[in-house]
């Protein structure tokens, strides 16, 4: 009985791990939360440019975190040079101020679409950047500290479909 025990349990353990996941990174803000100056850097490097990949934006808040959405302005350089820059809104609360994503400890982890089914055609180095471009409604200025973010990241998963990017 103690050896099916352990058993089922070994299967359980394999069957939960993430085995399409290839790269995870993320960065930790001070307590005052994410500035609006400091964009958040990332290196990676594919190993395979022939596979497909979905990047994922991994975002962790807590309640201090005052907004349904979130802005980001992403840069993606390539080995040799090419940057693509896209701007971003995710949403974040539900509209009865819930937040989304999974909670634990009054922590909430999201994990955001940021690219379905790339291929990374280039060997070498890729450079991430984000930068939060959060605003108070009807205002210019952005907000210079976003509270309640406590950290930003991402994470380049092998794909189960053949993308054409």
């Amino acid at each position: 009985m103690r050896s099916v025990i352990l058993i089922i349990l070994g299967l359980i353990l394999l069957s939960s791990c993430d085995d399409k996941t290839v790269k995870t990174q993320q960065f930790t803000f001070p307590s005052l939360g994410w500035p609006i100056n400091d964009a958040v850097t990332f290196d990676f490097e594919v190993p395979d440019t022939t596979g497909t990949y979905n990047l994922f934006l991994n975002l962790r808040n807590n309640h201090e975190y005052g907004y349904d959405n979130l802005w980001v302005v992403s840069e993606l350089q390539y080995p040799h040079g090419k940057v693509v820059t896209d701007t971003l809104q995710y949403k974040m609360a539900a509209p009865d101020g819930t937040f989304l994503g999974a909670s634990s400890g009054g922590v909430f982890e999201n994990k955001l679409w940021y690219q379905e089914g790339v291929r990374f055609r280039e060997s070498g180095t890729y450079k991430l950047q984000l930068r939060h471009v959060m605003r108070k409604n009807n205002q210019v200025k952005g907000i210079d500290n976003l509270a309640g973010v406590l950290d930003v990241g991402y994470s380049l998963e092998k794909s189960t479909q053949n993308g054409n990017k």
